[in-house]
């Protein structure tokens, strides 16, 4: 397949649609079908390709998203370089809901998801710093002002957290929880790829502060009145994506061969 994107955008719970004027894309995988096909269109000079995570009618649950097809189909189009916006709860009374954050860490807490390329034999890949350092640096310099830094824990859901949980969370350095971000960053540094999130707070975990609960109708509230102001930074980030990758990136799997054909 002849590229037809450079920077791919995989968009989380209510950001089903980014790009206008944009061509409809089908990619096969050895995974099987994506999430839904891939947009692509002209932002700028760069070409962007876009995946809705959930799918558009948000059939695919967390733990059900066809995470290896979708980085697969990014890459077999050409992509180098995503940026993946989510929601997720703050677990600090300081990030409340309508806050930015840019994860520099992650912390695995779900169970039964495939998350490698590595179906057979002893493969390892470095996974210390799961986040481009370039992409990172061109989201906090968006107009939102996020918050820079700190560890994105990811459950398995599609339940939300005891309060319990929440507090350990909290108690073992987490600064949001989320269901999605895991195993799709690992996936994207077996790639080779470049991976960013940035993440919109949708509320405040249960255990936080107060006697809430959390509840999807408030999520997607939240998200709602953010799709915005998380449309224009998406936008705008694509545009300032650095040309030449000289971050890491690129190198992580220098001597190491994928058991797959990519392209």
């Amino acid at each position: 397949m002849n590229p037809t994107a450079e920077i791919g955008v995989i968009g989380g719970s209510g950001l089903y649609a980014l790009l206008t004027d944009a061509e409809e894309i089908e990619v096969s995988t050895p995974y099987g079908p994506p999430s839904d096909p891939i947009t692509v269109a002209r932002v700028g000079d760069r070409r962007v390709a876009f995946l809705p995570r959930h799918g558009r009618d948000h059939r695919f649950p967390p733990h059900k998203i066809p995470y290896r097809a979708n980085l697969w189909a990014m890459r077999a189009l050409g992509v180098r370089q995503i940026v993946a916006p989510c929601a997720v709860g703050g677990l600090r009374p300081e990030l409340g809901p309508g806050t930015f954050v840019v994860p520099d860490q992650l912390i695995d807490r779900t169970s039964g998801r495939v998350q490698t390329f590595y179906d057979e034999g002893a493969v390892h890949v470095s996974f210390a710093d799961p986040y481009c350092p370039n992409g990172r640096r061109v989201l906090l310099e968006s107009d939102v002002h996020p918050v820079d830094g700190g560890a994105m824990v990811v459950v398995e859901g599609p339940r939300f957290s005891t309060r319990a949980e929440s507090r350990w969370f909290t108690a073992i350095g987490g600064a949001v929880v989320n269901m999605t971000g895991h195993p799709e960053a690992v996936l994207a540094r077996e790639l080779a790829l470049c991976y960013t999130t940035i993440a919109l707070v949708t509320d405040l975990d249960a255990g936080v502060e107060g006697d809430h609960g959390v509840t999807q109708e408030e999520v997607f509230r939240v998200f709602g009145e953010n799709t915005a102001r998380l449309r224009e930074v998406l936008l705008d980030a694509v545009t300032k994506l650095p040309a030449v990758r000289d971050c890491p990136c690129p190198n992580v799997l220098d001597g190491i061969k994928l058991p797959i054909v990519l392209p």
